[in-house]
C-alpha cells in the first residue's frame, strides 16, 4: 500500500508497505540540483552533499560509519541535475536509528572548516577522473555545447576554479536556502508502518523552515554543437544527440519505445547493425534524459578513428528511417516487451521502490501506477513511435561531439541530414 502525507512546512512524505520483507529503505531527496547553480557557484549542490558526511553537530563523520555498519546497513548519497539525493537501506527493526542517522545528516550538517579545504581535494580528482573517462567526458562535453549558456549544460561537479573558490560561509549559505520544507520529500518503500515513520518526520523536520531562495526556471535553448577534440586515446568516442521530451510527456512512452529500437537494447538496431554485422565498435548505445521542461535523446559509440565517419552515418541513416518509415508489429512487440520486462525486475527490491516513489512524487506530484505505466506502453503504437521519431530528429537540432586520436574528420553537418 503506498501512502502520501505533506507536513504543513511543506516536507512531503511517501511510503509503501512491504510486509513480506525484512528490509527497509529509507531515502531523503532534495528537489534542488545543479540547474538551481549560477554559473560561478557551479558544482556547490555536489560539493554540499560531499560535506553533509563529514559530521553533524553530534556525530563525526566516523561516529556516521560506525553505527552504519553496526547496523549491517548501506549508506549513500548522490546530485544530479535536479535533485540530491540521500538513503539507506537497512534490516527493519533499525529503521528509527536509520532515520535518526538519516536525518541528523540533512538537517544538522557541521561543515568542520578543515574538512572543507580537504574535500576540495578530493572533488577535484573526481574531476580529472572525468577527464580520464572518455565515454564519460564525451558526453558532458556534447551536453554543455548542446545546451550552452544554461545551467543544464555545466557540469555537475563544478569546475577546478568554481570548486577551488568554495568557503565554508558559502556553502552554508546554499544549505540555509536550499534544504527547506518544500525541497525535501522522505520515501522509503519495504516492512514499514506509514504512521510509525510519519511520527519520525514530523520529530525532525517538523521545525524545518518551509522556504528559502526562490529559483525561476527556463527551459534551455538548442545550439547544436560539431566539435571535435583530439586526445591521446586508443579509440575515438562519439556521441549524437538530439532533442528529447520533458520527465511528464504525453508521448513519453512511445519516446521510451523509440530509444529501445534505436539502440536502448542488445536487439536494437545500432547494436546490431554497428557490432554484430559491421563489428566497427564494442559499445554502441542510445539513450533519454528526461528533466522537467526539456530532454535529450543521445546515441554513443566508441570505434577507431578510422570509422567514425562510417559510424555516423549509420547512425544517422537509423535515425532517417525512424522517422519515415513504420515499425514492424514483430519488432515494436518485443520492444514493449523488453520495457515492461525492464521495469517489473527494476522494482523488485525495496531501494528501487523506494527512488521509483520519490521521482513520481517530484515529477507529477501523485503514484504513478504499474498498471497505469504498463497500459500507457501497450497503447503506443507504430504511428506514435514513427511521429515521435518525426518530431526529436529534425534537421538543424541534431549535433555531434567526437573525443579521440586525429582521424580523417567526421564534423560536416551534411552527414546530419535526417529529412
Amino acid at each position: 500500500m503506498i501512502v502520501h502525507d505533506t507536513l504543513p512546512n511543506g516536507v512531503r512524505l511517501v511510503t509503501e508497505t512491504m510486509p513480506h520483507v525484512r528490509s527497509v529503505s529509507l531515502g531523503v531527496w532534495l528537489a534542488r540540483g545543479s540547474r538551481q547553480e549560477t554559473a560561478a557557484h557551479c558544482g556547490i549542490a555536489h560539493f554540499v552533499e560531499h560535506m553533509l558526511f563529514k559530521g553533524t553537530e553530534r556525530r563525526s563523520a566516523q561516529d556516521i560509519a560506525q553505527e552504519i555498519d553496526s547496523m549491517g546497513g548501506n549508506l549513500d548519497a548522490f546530485t544530479s541535475k535536479e535533485y540530491a539525493g540521500y538513503y539507506i537501506k537497512v534490516m527493519d527493526e533499525h529503521l528509527p536509528r536509520a532515520f535518526d542517522i538519516l536525518s541528523d545528516l540533512v538537517l544538522h550538517p557541521a561543515f568542520p572548516t578543515d574538512e572543507v579545504e580537504r574535500e576540495k581535494k578530493v572533488i577535484l580528482e573526481e574531476i580529472k577522473m572525468v577527464e580520464d573517462t572518455p565515454d564519460d567526458l564525451v558526453h558532458e562535453m556534447f551536453t554543455e555545447h548542446y545546451w550552452g549558456g544554461h545551467p543544464l549544460g555545466r557540469p555537475i561537479l563544478g569546475t577546478p576554479d568554481t570548486v577551488g573558490a568554495f568557503t565554508r560561509d558559502g556553502l552554508f549559505d546554499y544549505f540555509r536556502e536550499a534544504y527547506v520544507g518544500r525541497n525535501f520529500i522522505v520515501s522509503a518503500a519495504g516492512n514499514i508502518d506509514h504512521g510509525h515513520l510519519r511520527g519520525l518526520v514530523e520529530q525532525a523536520f517538523g521545525g524545518v523552515a518551509d522556504a528559502g531562495a526562490d529559483w525561476e526556471e527556463t527551459a534551455p535553448g538548442v545550439s547544436p554543437p560539431q566539435i571535435e577534440r583530439h586526445k591521446d586515446l586508443e579509440q575515438s568516442h562519439l556521441v549524437l544527440g538530439a532533442p528529447g521530451f520533458p520527465q511528464a510527456h504525453a508521448d513519453r512512452y512511445a519516446a521510451y519505445l523509440l530509444n529501445i529500437i534505436l539502440g536502448g537494447s542488445m536487439s536494437s538496431r545500432l547494436f546490431q547493425t554497428i557490432r554484430e554485422q559491421r563489428g566497427l565498435a564494442y559499445a554502441v548505445f542510445s539513450g533519454l534524459s528526461s528533466y522537467r521542461d526539456t530532454g535529450m535523446l543521445s546515441v554513443y559509440a566508441g570505434c577507431a578513428a578510422e570509422s567514425v565517419a562510417e559510424v555516423l552515418d549509420l547512425v544517422v541513416s537509423e535515425l532517417r528511417t525512424l522517422r519515415h518509415d513504420a515499425v514492424p508489429d514483430e519488432e515494436l512487440r518485443r520492444a514493449k516487451d523488453h520495457l515492461k520486462g525492464s521495469l517489473m525486475l527494476s522494482l523488485e527490491s525495496t531501494s528501487s521502490r523506494m527512488t521509483h516513489l520519490a521521482r513520481q512524487e517530484m515529477y507529477f506530484r501523485r503514484h504513478v501506477t504499474l498498471d497505469e505505466i504498463l497500459a500507457g506502453v501497450e497503447a503506443a503504437t507504430s504511428d506514435d513511435v514513427r511521429r515521435v521519431a518525426a518530431a526529436l530528429f529534425v534537421p538543424g537540432t541534431l549535433g555531434v561531439t567526437v573525443l579521440g586520436p586525429a582521424g580523417p574528420s567526421a564534423l560536416d553537418f551534411t552527414r546530419l541530414a535526417v529529412a
